[in-house]
């Protein structure tokens, strides 16, 4: 049998200085873990942050989970993402969502009266830019005619869509190479989100469906710490979302219940354990279809630091061999 890649690293805060992220790309070295991700930050930008880390010789396959749309053009993003690869001259995912429609009402002329339309056209555009394409493209969210010129070899650059819903999948099946999800439970992987992302791939004729990467609470069992409070440190923000609240109910998760920590624990939404126990959690996401597991260690970044968050990981990498 072929081992299972290893798993990817995230990097889930938002840093004021790279160096803040320095030991988790220095553990994706050390490892040999697959990718470290960034999410968007409003303190350093993610792109800045991982170029200042490749100055300082942090040369690691980096990923972004997700920059947000409303905070460029398609045409800045691609060159964004394509100068990272030429930085590093490592591969590049550069995944891309809406972020909360709040956000965007705040920054965009027209509020994005259909998100899936907008991350479509979006994600088709860097894409083709990417490609080195011509692109003409005047669609309710965006205008571009434009090419991006022509550089020397670079290390690849794949385009993803933040996906929590079937319908968001179905969209990105047809125009991402990546599904990023969040705290999706596996079951809802399988019986949704993989299903529509296939359906969606099939429709707009291509081959195969996006890879799937999916970020995963995970927190070692230690003395002293209390798994349900791990549970509420790593989700608690995010329950009061209202798209991640709708995609958990859909996923059989009881997020109005008096102890919703619990059946976030249950539903290994936050996998808790022995790094053997993890790992074998994490077996269950491949199994439902996930390419690039994201270990997030949110809950112990943020109770005990950064030491205590890579040591965890380190665990967690070396079980899942």
């Amino acid at each position: 049998m072929t081992a299972p890649a290893p798993p990817a690293v995230l990097y889930p805060l938002q840093p004021d200085h790279p160096e803040l992220v320095a030991p988790f790309a220095e553990l994706v070295a050390r490892t040999g873990a697959r990718r470290l991700w960034l999410c968007q930050s409003f303190r350093a930008e993610p792109h800045q942050v991982l170029a200042h880390l490749a100055g300082m010789g942090h040369t690691v396959p980096v990923g972004t989970a997700v920059t947000l749309m409303p905070l460029r053009h398609p045409y800045e993003a691609a060159l964004q993402a394509r100068s990272l690869a030429l930085l590093t001259g490592q591969p590049v995912v550069a995944g891309y969502g809406i972020g909360t429609p709040e956000f965007a009402s705040g920054l965009t002329p027209e509020p994005y009266r259909s998100p899936r339309t907008a991350v479509g056209e979006y994600v088709t555009s860097v894409r083709a830019l990417l490609a080195g394409e011509s692109v003409a493209h005047d669609g309710p969210y965006h205008r571009l005619h434009a090419t991006l010129p022509p550089v020397g070899p670079h290390a690849p650059v794949e385009v993803g869509a933040g996906v929590l819903r079937p319908g968001m999948a179905r969209t990105a099946g047809a125009t991402a190479d990546v599904a990023i999800t969040w705290m999706t439970p596996p079951d809802y992987l399988r019986d949704t989100l993989a299903p529509q992302l296939s359906t969606g791939a099939a429709e707009a004729g291509r081959a195969t469906r996006p890879r799937i990467a999916t970020a995963v609470h995970v927190a070692v069992s230690r003395p002293g710490r209390d798994p349900r409070r791990l549970a509420e440190a790593a989700a608690g923000t995010h329950l009061r979302a209202p798209h991640y609240a709708d995609m958990l109910r859909r996923a059989g998760v009881d997020i109005d219940a008096p102890d919703p920590a619990t059946e976030l624990l249950r539903a290994d939404v936050v996998v808790t354990g022995t790094p053997r126990e993890i790992a074998d959690a994490l077996a269950a996401y491949r199994a439902a279809g996930v390419d690039e597991i994201l270990l997030n260690p949110t809950a112990v970044l943020l109770t005990e630091g950064v030491h205590a968050a890579v040591r965890d990981l380190e665990e967690i990498i070396a079980a899942t061999r």
